[in-house]
């Protein structure tokens, strides 16, 4: 049966356009200790986040993400981080030396990351917010942590955009469920039919959103997005910031 939860989640949407409202300190405040309520692995809590006001912080990450205006056009914007910075003092304060070097210790610090900021979106949705997330923070990293004074070994794994709706967009249509959700084993078998299902939604969606402008679906876009290496700087930015990924 539907609850006031499952309705929230069932109705996310990107929101990018937001009205001229502030964001109260103690309503945000109240949003962003939801992250900290997020599940994490062993309880590292390896994460972070720099709440940005500033317009002209905002401008400047705004360039650095690709220049997407809503960063500057939000009330406030979230830089979500892997933060192994605050282990390493744990570490010393007690005369041990941080690992973590391996893959396992950023992909913890990224699932804890992306963990903590769903609870902030979702938190800041049943206040009335919309949000989006923004990957696009990883487009110059060390420009990102420049800008933010990030120290040695915290990522940024993604900003998100936080205001009032100015906008009620279409919900973006999602894959079959049987091509996600498997039962007892992956079945494979499943996934063409799915696809070929998934390509003519999607492709329908995206020709009523653009007036017929642009008409290919989903499994064409991927195709053409993930035949080629993506952010292959970010892997040098992790080891410069002292995660060697041994």
């Amino acid at each position: 049966m539907p609850t006031e939860v499952t309705q929230l989640i069932q109705s996310h949407r990107s929101i990018r356009k937001y009205k001229d409202q502030p964001i109260s300190e103690e309503l945000l405040q109240e949003i962003v200790s939801c992250a900290q309520l997020a599940p994490s692995s062993h309880n590292v809590q390896a994460y972070s986040v720099i709440i940005v006001r500033s317009s002209e912080t905002k401008e400047k990450l705004s360039a650095l993400c690709g220049n997407q205006k809503w960063v500057v056009d939000c009330p406030v914007f979230l830089v979500f981080c892997a933060d192994y910075y605050r282990l390493k003092q744990a570490c010393e304060m007690h005369g041990q030396t941080l690992a973590a070097d391996e893959i396992e210790s950023l992909l913890v610090g990224a699932v804890d990351t992306a963990l903590a900021a769903e609870n902030v979106l979702l938190a800041a949705r049943s206040h009335g917010l919309g949000g989006v997330m923004i990957g696009g923070i990883r487009n110059n990293p060390r420009d990102v942590a420049d800008a933010l004074g990030l120290p040695a070994l915290t990522i940024p794994i993604m900003g998100m955009c936080l205001g009032y709706p100015e906008q009620d967009v279409q919900q973006k249509p999602r894959l079959p469920q049987r091509a996600v959700i498997h039962h007892e084993r992956y079945q494979t078998e499943i996934i063409p039919e799915a696809l070929e299902e998934y390509e003519r939604t999607s492709s329908e969606y995206y020709s009523e959103r653009s007036n017929g402008q642009r008409t290919e679906g989903w499994t064409k876009q991927m195709a053409d997005y993930v035949n080629k290496p993506r952010r292959a700087h970010v892997t040098q930015f992790i080891k410069d910031q002292g995660m060697r990924l041994t």
